[in-house]
């Protein structure tokens, strides 16, 4: 099976913007044979910001050009069914996260041999999820 990267909104975002070397390391990987990309909720999140960003137009066209070189898993039944699964196991534990890293971690999950990139913690007390901080 193929290795995923699945990447969160702020590597995506530094992706995106050439911040931080993760363009350089999404193209290692890629090299490497493995697949990289983000999922609608990542795109969702993205886009939201640049359209509310100073430099809208300018930004959106660099999104078109620089996202449509990564993958873009959907989310579908068989991520929804995944998002309850996690929602309930989260919730039993007492420890609920953001509903769009629920998403995240749900479309990961559904791939097999995933690991998410990301910032932040939330994602990291998801059952059977592989997380990686690129910060």
């Amino acid at each position: 099976m193929t290795r995923r990267y699945l990447l969160d909104s702020g590597p995506a975002s530094d992706f995106l913007f050439k911040r931080k070397g993760v363009d350089q390391r999404v193209e290692r990987i890629k090299r490497a044979g493995a697949k990289i990309g983000i999922c609608i909720p990542v795109l969702g999140e993205i886009l939201g910001g640049l359209e509310a960003s100073a430099s809208r137009v300018a930004s959106l066209a660099l999104a078109r050009r620089y996202l449509g070189k990564l993958v873009c898993w959907p989310y579908d039944r068989a991520a929804a069914q995944e998002y309850g699964r996690i929602f309930a196991e989260l919730k039993k534990r007492g420890r609920i996260i953001q509903q769009i890293d629920t998403q995240i971690a749900a479309i990961a999950l559904t791939l097999g041999d995933c690991t998410v990139v990301s910032y932040d913690g939330g994602l990291a007390g998801v059952p059977g999820l592989t997380v990686e901080n690129w910060s």
